[in-house]
Formats: C-alpha cells, sequence, structure tokens
C-alpha cells in the first residue's frame, strides 16, 4: 500500500510486467526450424535466454519464478502485478499452428501463477494473431476458461499494421469478449540501420508504438470499435510528443491521412489507455493532461533495465499531482482498463 499524503492510502497496480515460464519446451526440436525461446538455467538465480542456438540475453529468477517476483514487489510496495509474455515470445514468425501450441503452453503457465497467488498476479495472454481466426480462439479460451482479462499483442503482425481489415475480427471479438488488449512493441522498425548503441530499443521501440496507435486512428479501429480497450505501452511511445505534428498531417494532406478516417486523431485522446513509464516528471505531466488523467496507469516494464527500477517511484514523487490522481494513477485506472474490482485486491 502507498500513503497517498493525506492519511489516506491506496493499492499500487503495476500493469507492465513480463515473465516466461522456466522450463519451455524444445520448440526448435520439435517443430524443426525457426529460433523459438529456451532457458539454459547455468547457475543458481539465472538463466540464458537461447534463441535456437543463439544467446540472446541473460535474466535472473524474477522473470519466471513467482516468488522472487513477489519479494521485489514487497520490496517495493507493489501490491498487484499484471503479468504478460515477453514479446520475443509472442511468435507471429512461425506457423500457425505452432504459435498457437506456444500461446497455450505460456498462457496455462500464467493462468497457473495467477492461481497460486491471485491477490498478487493478474494475467494477460498470447495469441497467434498470424492467423486471426486461432487467435480469436485463443483469446476466448484465456477470457472464458483460464479467466484472464485480456491479452498482450505487438505493436504489428508481420507485415500488418494494426489498421490491417484481417485484424478487425479480432478487435471486434476483444471487444464483445470485453477483453483488455495490452500493446507492446516488439521486432522494431528500421533495426537493421540501428545495430550500434541499443537504438532498437531507444528509437524503435516508441516509434513502433506510435505507428500503432497511429494506425488503429488512422485506421479507424477505434471509431468502429468505441469500447475497445486498448493500453500502449511506454507511455504511448513517440506518439504524445509527436500529435501536433499528427494533427497537422491530417489537416493539410487529408487525401493521404483521412482516407479512411475522417476524425481528426485529436479526438481519440483519451480513448485509449497508455502506461505511466516516462522515466520524467515533466513528460509524466504533459502526458497524463494529454492522454487523460483516467487514462494513465502505472507501468514499469519490470523485471528489465529500461523500465522504472523503483516502481511509483515517480508518480508518488510529483507534488503537482492531487492524492486522488495519484491513487488513479497507481490503481484505479489499472482495474479499470481490466474490468476488475480492485476490492477484492485489498487485504492480501
Amino acid at each position: 500500500m502507498v500513503d497517498l499524503g493525506n492519511g489516506e492510502k491506496t493499492l499500487k497496480v503495476d500493469v507492465h510486467t513480463h515473465i516466461m515460464p522456466p522450463n519451455m519446451p524444445d520448440y526448435n526440436s520439435k517443430f524443426g526450424y525457426g529460433e523459438f525461446i529456451h532457458l539454459e538455467h547455468h547457475k543458481p538465480c539465472c538463466a540464458k535466454m537461447m534463441a535456437g542456438p543463439k544467446f540472446f540475453r541473460e535474466i535472473e529468477d524474477n522473470c519466471w519464478d513467482g516468488d522472487a517476483r513477489i519479494n521485489d514487489c514487497d520490496h517495493h510496495s507493489v501490491d498487484v502485478q499484471v503479468i504478460s509474455p515477453i514479446p520475443v515470445l509472442f511468435y507471429y514468425w512461425a506457423k500457425a499452428e505452432h504459435a498457437e501450441e506456444t500461446s497455450k503452453y505460456q498462457n496455462d503457465f500464467i493462468k497457473g501463477l495467477c492461481d497460486k497467488h491471485p491477490t498478487r498476479f493478474i494475467g494477460l495472454g498470447t495469441v497467434p494473431l498470424q492467423d486471426p481466426k486461432r487467435a480469436i480462439k485463443e483469446l476466448e479460451r484465456c477470457v472464458k476458461d483460464l479467466g484472464l482479462p485480456g491479452v498482450e499483442i505487438g505493436t504489428h503482425i508481420n507485415d500488418w499494421n494494426l489498421s490491417a481489415e484481417e485484424l478487425f475480427d479480432f478487435f471486434a471479438a476483444a471487444e464483445e469478449l470485453n477483453a483488455s488488449i495490452f500493446v507492446h512493441p516488439w521486432d522494431m522498425m528500421g533495426k537493421s540501420r540501428m545495430e550500434k548503441y541499443w537504438l532498437p530499443w531507444l528509437v524503435g521501440m516508441p516509434a513502433e508504438t506510435s505507428l500503432a496507435i497511429c494506425s488503429v486512428i488512422f485506421g479507424g479501429v477505434l471509431e468502429r470499435l468505441p469500447k475497445l480497450k486498448m493500453l500502449f505501452a511506454h507511455a504511448g511511445g513517440s506518439f504524445p510528443s509527436t500529435i501536433s505534428r499528427i494533427e497537422h498531417g491530417f489537416n493539410v494532406r487529408p487525401d493521404l491521412c483521412a482516407i479512411d478516417n475522417n476524425i481528426n486523431p485529436r479526438e481519440y485522446l483519451g480513448k485509449f489507455y497508455i502506461d505511466s513509464l516516462t522515466h520524467d516528471e515533466q513528460m509524466l505531466k504533459y502526458v497524463v493532461d494529454l492522454i487523460g488523467e483516467d487514462k494513465v496507469a502505472l507501468g514499469t516494464d519490470y523485471p528489465f533495465p529500461l523500465g522504472e527500477l523503483e516502481p511509483g517511484k515517480l508518480i508518488e514523487s510529483v507534488s503537482d499531482f492531487s492524492p486522488e490522481l495519484k491513487r488513479k494513477l497507481l490503481s484505479t485506472n489499472a482495474f479499470d482498463w481490466l474490468g476488475i474490482d480492485g476490492s477484492g485486491f485489498l487485504n492480501h
């Protein structure tokens, strides 16, 4: 719990955290192709993420172990984590039936962890969106059978941006199910020209998220599905800082921008959520003002180094934020996006 400074307290809910199963099957051998991720547990509390035979990164046990995560949460007064897959495990590049199998395995793991710690974790699944019909089927299983409030998806699906008509039925199904959709960058654009300086993560990720937001706006997805509950990672990426340019382009070249939706993109501010991951007080205040105080939720990208390493500290430190606004950012907005009654988490 967090002291709001007025004698009241609130839960701290982190909507942006990633996890993976500790013992992923050897899909590379089973399927006979690709660079599916598995872990090599080479020393205590640490493992190598291997993409096929290639080393990808080293991770610690808080990336797969619920108890380790809870220890970290307790240290930072985080009451609830919304756990979702690591984006490299989307496997949109794989054959659809194989991505369906890997999705089910991850979703079952996430469900099991939530069942073990029902007041500490809320799970989001993953779906094989390269085949929208299979994706709808797995989304329905996540929501109806596993009891997960939604899923995480990428900022694009191979060559499809989120405006692709092929994906519309999936989004329509999500709206019908009242499922929450967490949009996270992966496979960053221009990565072949950004091999140095960690630029795919520093430049590509913010651009990917802006691409996704612009796609669902210009493509009319949010217009056609006004009840669709989308939350975009990393405080909306570069979108908040370029919305004026985006709007200006819409106004001066409607022949290029307004071909699928003739409504000003600024009209959609407040109609989707973002997380709070800005790393900067002035930027946080700006996005809360821009997107709306009801549409920004604490998100840290735990347990990775580009995340907020002291979850919620930035929100708590902003003196201009009222106690009620801090409550919204730290917990209320998260529960609203997820469609969950937060009162059940108060007495863990």
